[in-house]
């Protein structure tokens, strides 16, 4: 599933905010989450629900692109992470792009 932009500038994403625009499941992110603390570190509310920043879902984002899409491992994930973060934030941008104008043509090509 295609991971969704997100228009709206917020100062919190809830888990099942994040998870939508991933098109993954909640226990997924929360799993990620838990998985990369030195990047993504969400907050809590009184009630212990996490609450996630815009960069926290771009880190997550970018972990999504390194697993799901890239099929890395999430100890290469976390090192190419580390070792190689302007790489990975241009071809997560890349990426996006191309699903974007890909989403375009195939709506052009049902009004065809």
């Amino acid at each position: 599933m295609p991971v969704k932009e997100y228009n709206d500038v917020k100062i919190y994403y809830r888990i099942s905010e994040v998870a939508g625009l991933l098109g993954e499941s909640e226990s997924l992110v929360r799993y990620w989450s838990n998985e990369f603390p030195q990047y993504v570190r969400p907050d809590r509310n009184k009630r212990g629900v996490r609450l996630f920043t815009p960069k926290d879902v771009e880190n997550l984002k970018r972990i999504h692109y390194l697993v799901k899409e890239r099929g890395m491992t999430l100890s290469g994930a976390a090192k190419r992470m580390k070792d190689n973060r302007e790489g990975t934030d241009r071809s997560v941008e890349i990426i996006g792009r191309l699903k974007e104008v890909r989403a375009l043509l195939e709506e052009v090509q049902k009004n065809i």
